[in-house]
């Protein structure tokens, strides 16, 4: 019965929020330019969907079309203004903000970030999940590869036309993730020996296809012929490709208050991170002192037991969030798997593997349940038109992040005492991802610099998880690399402020069921919806113009 109550609050707050934007006079409108913004931007800044889509990269990309498209949105701009969003409930307020959000996003990609003329990666990313394809498939998915292997070549082609102010940075990640394993390889297939990067995963496709599928052959060598002449143009083209790898100082405070909606300065997050740096790092020693006595967790010698302990660990998750009343979990979230395979490396494992390999559980509620996945299971049921379409990398890391250390005090670790010191080493490292972060952005930092910054500020970082991390957070756009500690400082403030508004009648299930109910929106947004405090959703609601390039 307490289960059902309280899976009927959580299906009531949601349907709740959507009659109360729907009675909002004008939300129609809303609904109707978030449509045709979506369909305005296809497909997207992505070089995939290009691919998949069989259109040619260089006519998406011209440098006339991308102007014809920013000058664009100025049309959208003015409708979105028209909107009477001021006399609307909280729930359609914030739908607007969310589709404010989108197009400010939209308008800063096509202004400064220009992924297609600065990145070479943008061109690469695709081809790795070609790389990857089966070879013995059946004839339709064989057919698709082959279209998906033509592409490689075109494609490229236009990048090279295409890249004209390319960020050193950039070039050099591009050229080493083409000729080197990252060293994490998440989602990659397994293999004892992992390819040497982009190049070797086409050599893999190609001894596959000579085995498996003799057809294939001559296709897969043309797709690997244009990747090596690619890397080889880049190779030669080095010297002359100096452009700044970050967006700046100002253009990057306003990336993180009008697009991800933070309310705060680089300068407030990075005072703190560095606050959290060190209340993590005393926590770590004071947690080593009270375990001192206990035997050290031990890594796993095989698959077999990484396997046993993720079941394990799964098991003692879902019973310490249902019996504890921390969250509700819906009867259709199934088996959710694990996010870190089990790896055999010639070095040993790497940072993550280091922790999951002796227990699972620091990942397991970060990346499984109730972080990652298990929120991604609930988001794919969210038909609401703007927030079932919306998903902000700030709200799911900081929630994800915020899991650690949470549950944790609430108890979820009281089987294994010695996780809580994993917990305090993955916050550290989160920690010190945001001065890298920012360096990066803000052109202080190399990636190589904000590589030895973090390993120098958290205990067993690798070089290869530090540069992968470094990688998405330079070349994703600006304020993911904060998202962690950042959205984890406002989960906590959240908690505390719907704590302190309900007093006695707060309860942690229904806290978390409203939060997820709400959407994957920016955890300010979430704020004002939940709580009514407008301080923050006030520095939203005028957009400046972008800053000059400074």
């Amino acid at each position: 019965m307490r289960w059902f109550l309280a899976f009927l609050g959580f299906a009531l707050f949601w349907a709740g929020a959507v009659r109360a934007e729907e009675a909002d006079a004008g939300y129609d409108a809303l609904l109707a330019l978030h449509e045709d913004l979506r369909d305005y931007m296809l497909p997207g800044f992505t070089a995939g969907v290009v691919m998949d889509s069989g259109a040619r990269v260089g006519e998406v990309y011209a440098d006339d079309l991308m102007a014809r498209k920013l000058a664009g949105l100025a049309a959208f701009e003015t409708r979105l203004a028209a909107v009477p969003v001021k006399t609307w409930s909280r729930a359609g307020q914030v739908d607007y903000l969310a589709v404010k959000s989108i197009l400010n996003g939209y308008r800063f990609n096509l202004e400064v970030l220009r992924p297609w003329k600065r990145d070479p990666g943008f061109y690469l990313d695709p081809l790795m999940g070609v790389a990857f394809s089966e070879v013995t498939g059946s004839e339709a998915d064989i057919a698709k590869l082959r279209a998906r292997l033509a592409m490689v070549a075109p494609m490229l082609a236009s990048g090279r036309q295409n890249l004209t102010e390319v960020a050193g940075d950039f070039a050099d990640l591009a050229i080493h993730n083409l000729e080197n394993s990252d060293g994490v390889n998440h989602y990659h297939p397994y293999r004892a020996v992992p390819p040497a990067g982009i190049i070797g995963w086409y050599d893999d496709l190609l001894a596959r296809s000579r085995a498996s599928r003799p057809d294939l052959v001559a296709d897969v060598e043309a797709a690997r012929a244009a990747v090596i002449a690619f890397r080889d143009w880049l190779r030669a083209e080095r010297p002359r490709m100096t452009a700044p790898g970050g967006v700046g100082a100002e253009r990057y405070d306003w990336y993180i208050r009008h697009v991800r909606m933070i309310p705060l300065t680089a300068a407030e997050m990075l005072t703190l991170a560095e606050r959290e740096h060190e209340r993590m790092t005393a926590a770590l020693a004071l947690l080593r002192h009270r375990n001192r006595d206990l035997p050290q967790l031990t890594l796993s010698r095989s698959a077999a037991e990484q396997a046993e302990k993720i079941k394990a660990t799964d098991a003692a998750v879902r019973r310490f969030l249902t019996e504890e009343e921390i969250v509700t979990i819906p009867d259709y979230v199934g088996e959710l798997g694990t996010n870190t395979p089990y790896i055999e490396r010639p070095g040993g494992p790497n940072f993550w593997e280091q922790i999951q390999f002796r227990d699972p559980i620091p990942d397991h509620l970060h990346a499984v349940i109730p972080g990652h996945r298990f929120d991604a299971v609930l988001a794919a049921r969210d038909t609401r038109p703007i927030r079932g379409s919306y998903s902000d990398g700030g709200r799911a890391e900081g929630w994800a992040t915020y899991l650690e250390e949470a549950m944790m005090l609430a108890g979820g670790t009281r089987h294994t005492p010695r996780a809580d010191e994993f917990m305090q080493l993955f916050g550290i490292f989160r920690a010190a991802r945001v001065p890298a972060d920012i360096g990066m952005q803000h052109n202080r930092m190399t990636v190589a610099e904000a590589v030895a910054a973090m390993r120098a500020r958290t205990p067993w970082l690798d070089e290869d998880v530090a540069r992968v991390d470094a990688e998405i957070y330079l070349r994703r756009p600006p304020g993911y690399g904060v998202a962690y500690t950042i959205g984890k400082l406002q989960m906590d403030a959240l908690l505390a402020d719907r704590a302190a508004q309900l007093g006695e009648a707060f309860r942690l299930r229904e806290f978390h069921d409203a939060f997820l109910a709400a959407g994957r929106l920016p955890i300010a947004l979430t704020r004002y919806e939940m709580t009514g405090y407008g301080e923050e959703v006030a520095l939203f609601w005028t957009t400046p113009p972008i800053p000059p390039a400074g």
